[in-house]
């Protein structure tokens, strides 16, 4: 039978370890490729993030520096960590 819920909207399951409920590296890599190829899909989540006020107003005067939103530049930011890490853990 076809999981309707399977990947990152899924609801947590209690008996599920957190890694098997996200996919593995080499999924969430691939979906990270296609998501730079083509518009968003997805909506997206909102967070919070705890930032000293020093950090918030130099990511300000950097976005302001690229004439983009300084959300878009965090994003950007968390993106580029994102690949590089899987990129290390895929040993590529």
């Amino acid at each position: 039978m076809l999981d309707l819920l399977s990947g990152p909207d899924r609801p947590n399951s209690k008996n599920e370890p957190e890694e098997q409920q996200a996919g593995s590296v080499a999924e969430i890599a691939h979906d990270l490729i296609l998501a730079r190829h083509r518009k968003r899909k997805r909506r997206l989540k909102n967070i919070s993030v705890k930032l000293d006020a020093a950090q918030i107003i130099a990511l300000r005067k950097i976005a302001t520096l690229r004439s983009i939103p300084y959300q878009t530049l965090i994003r950007q930011w968390l993106s580029g960590g994102i690949a590089k890490e899987l990129h290390l853990a895929l040993g590529k």
